[in-house]
């Protein structure tokens, strides 16, 4: 490699560097590799990885989109458009809508969840007896449908 090639960063890193760059850790790095995710990376005789700054501006972008929830086979697509710039942009928003309406379903059933939670709380005595209407909702002894008068005093 030139000298004025490393002067412009394109020289070549090794994971730990690439990591370190890209805010990607080095098995999550060879995870996203063995997912097709980055392109074939470039080894050196000796076999070690040699990123490129492409490699690590394309690390980022999988970084982020994993910050939003994305999935892998969202994040894939994601890269393709990206890649492609002749994409159009409506595929790309088709992809983050779906992906925002998924959460908003998500986000509906913890949400149900927690009430069953806060109403099989404001029902368990917490006192010393065995008696537990959290564990008998687990074991599905009860069909929770309030709270069992022993329960509540």
């Amino acid at each position: 490699m030139s000298s004025s090639q490393a002067a412009i960063g394109t020289q070549p890193f090794n994971i730990g560097e690439a990591a370190a760059r890209s805010g990607v850790n080095a098995k999550m790095i060879r995870h996203y590799e063995l997912l097709g995710l980055l392109p074939k990376i470039g080894r050196t005789d000796s076999g070690y990885r040699q990123y490129t700054q492409n490699d690590v501006h394309t690390l980022r972008f999988i970084r982020r989109a994993r910050s939003l929830g994305f999935s892998m086979v969202e994040i894939a697509e994601l890269l393709k458009l990206w890649q492609n710039k002749r994409r159009a942009s409506a595929a790309v928003k088709r992809i983050a809508l779906a992906h925002a309406d998924d959460l908003s379903r998500r986000i509906e059933e913890m949400e149900a969840m927690k009430r069953t939670l806060e109403r099989l709380a404001d029902c368990c005595q917490g006192d010393d007896r065995p008696d537990c209407p959290i564990i008998d909702e687990l074991a599905e002894l009860t069909g929770f449908a309030g709270c069992h008068p022993t329960f509540k005093q």
